[in-house]
């Protein structure tokens, strides 16, 4: 049954900000929502963003320089760029470490940048990028369940 926490769950986890890292906890310690009702839901939700970047940044990034929407684009662009050259080096398993990585700065967002950078397939991009992203919604969930503990 869907209730309103899966909802707000859902679209916390599509943010470029907190993406799953911020939805899994929330859901988990706040809304009481169970781990893995948690983990699909930021899974699913964290997945749209990245698939709506890869089919429609090739047509975003032609935008006028003066479109608030366009500068929204190549600050993420910019900031995806220095995670490149570790991608290009390393291939798909460096795009699933880059967004596995449950840290700011790293996820499917950044990932879907950096595959539009990359040329990459986007079926590949797209696989890589689930892959990462749930391997970073386990860790987050057992992090946020007490199982694992991080020092940071």
């Amino acid at each position: 049954m869907i209730i309103v926490e899966h909802i707000y769950t859902f679209f916390l986890s599509m943010t470029p900000i907190g993406e799953l890292r911020a939805s899994i906890p929330v859901a988990i310690t706040i809304y009481n929502i169970h781990w893995l009702e948690a983990l699909i839901v930021s899974i699913v939700g964290n997945m749209i963003p990245v698939i709506a970047i890869l089919f429609l940044l090739e047509h975003l990034s032609k935008l006028g320089p003066n479109n608030w929407f366009s500068r929204f684009v190549n600050y993420f662009l910019r900031r995806s760029s220095r995670y490149k050259r570790y991608v290009n080096t390393y291939g798909i398993i460096g795009l699933i470490i880059l967004v596995a990585i449950p840290l700011p700065g790293t996820g499917g967002w950044t990932g879907a940048f950096v595959a539009f950078l990359l040329s990459m397939p986007k079926i590949t991009a797209i696989i890589s990028i689930l892959i990462g992203v749930t391997i970073a919604g386990i860790i987050t969930t057992l992090v946020s369940m007490g199982i694992i503990h991080l020092v940071i």
